[in-house]
């Protein structure tokens, strides 16, 4: 049975659900990060090797994002939401069970591409949980697994791993994916799909009024970000902060957490004026990261300032892309969700090459001219970032 809104109050127990969904699939991606010893010497591969498991994951995500929730848009909702976390389940469960490197790499491109049916989904449909003056918020709430499985998950990886075995860890994300799963049938609502005349091709989706400053807003705040964020590490090493590396993804992660927050408090009033306040407050950042390398204060000052505005950024992006695709809201994530893969990839070579030619203290440097263009495109884009309260 399919479900049309009437609340006024959030449907916390719905959007938890979200929320643990993004936390999963996130999870998923990134644990291998947390167990490179541990799964190097149990296949006999090298840490590099261990490594491409997360790039693979990725990699199925990328490809098959706008496929799949091209294909899949006139299904209803929920069927298709579950079968992604279903995916999670069966092949997290297959690589518990593999002993065959090769093997395990098709289980992870697989795991991948079911992840983009959750991302593909998850905007729209938990805005549709909800009245139109309540979406802000409610997607603020359903993206709070975010930060948290980036700042917990590898770290948590980690940690298990010294008490399990990880193919033992593989199997508890199954489990948690099966309780999920649960979780949804029994207490989110079903919508229905587009119909066939509903349907707009991709091509006329990109093309609606404000996708395009959006989606090139999302590409270059996200390249900014990997370029410092995927080579933080050095930057600390060079402020000569090695013992206060895992402290400062800590406190990322809880600024993350508080951004979030205010974004979900804010973001129904002031979509646009927060985003040109994030980009300028990150801007900043980068500029305190960059000048005062020698005092350790100002660099976790730096680092929670950083977290706070990241921590809105996919609200933020994600309710502006829905608001101005309408009906076509999923389809436009799945493109978002290709978008922001390829710029955490682009950041994470362009970082990577500043790294190996310039040193640390200059990837910072290199963001502001990322972060300038974005904010000029919010600030010239009113059909994409639209002004007052939604």
């Amino acid at each position: 049975m399919t479900h049309t809104v009437q609340k006024e109050s959030l449907p916390y127990l719905q959007l938890i659900a979200f929320a643990m969904a993004s936390f999963l699939a996130i999870v998923t991606e990134t644990i291998p990060a947390g167990l490179l010893p541990q799964i190097s010497q149990g296949l006999h591969i090298s840490e590099a090797q261990t490594g491409q498991m997360i790039s693979i994951f990725a990699f199925g995500a990328v490809i098959s994002a706008i496929p799949l929730i091209t294909w899949t848009r006139n299904l209803n909702r929920r069927p298709v939401f579950i079968s992604g976390i279903a995916g999670l389940l069966i092949f997290n469960l297959c690589t518990a069970f593999s002993t065959n490197y090769y093997w395990i790499l098709l289980f992870r491109f697989l795991a991948g591409v079911s992840t983009a049916l959750i991302w593909g989904l998850f905007a729209g449909y938990a805005r549709r949980l909800v009245p139109i003056h309540l979406q802000g918020r409610a997607l603020a709430i359903a993206c709070v697994g975010q930060p948290l499985a980036l700042s917990l998950g590898i770290p948590l990886g980690n940690w298990l791993g010294k008490l399990l075995a990880w193919q033992d860890i593989f199997l508890i994300l199954a489990g948690f994916a099966l309780l999920l799963m649960c979780w949804i049938q029994l207490l989110v609502p079903d919508f229905k799909g587009q119909t066939a005349e509903q349907q707009k091709s991709l091509f006329e989706v990109l093309h609606l009024p404000g996708i395009a400053y959006i989606l090139a807003t999302l590409f270059l705040w996200i390249l900014a970000h990997n370029i410092v964020y995927t080579y933080l590490a050095p930057v600390l090493m060079n402020a000569e902060m090695t013992t206060w590396i895992g402290t400062a993804f800590m406190i990322f992660g809880v600024a993350s957490i508080v951004g979030i927050w205010i974004t979900g408090v804010l973001t129904d009033r002031w979509l646009r004026k927060l985003t040109l306040i994030s980009l300028l407050f990150f801007a900043v950042a980068m500029l305190i990261l960059l000048l005062c390398v020698q005092t350790s204060f100002l660099i976790f000052l730096s680092l929670a300032i950083w977290g706070i505005t990241f921590g809105g950024a996919p609200t933020l992006l994600q309710t502006a892309l829905a608001d101005a695709a309408g009906q076509d809201a999923d389809v436009a994530q799945s493109i978002l969700v290709t978008v922001f893969n390829f710029a955490i990839a682009c950041g994470g070579f362009t970082g990577g090459i500043i790294l190996n030619t310039f040193g640390a203290s200059l990837l910072s440097f290199s963001t502001l001219p990322f972060i300038v263009i974005a904010l000029c495109l919010v600030w010239f884009s009113h059909s994409g970032f639209k002004a007052g309260a939604r």
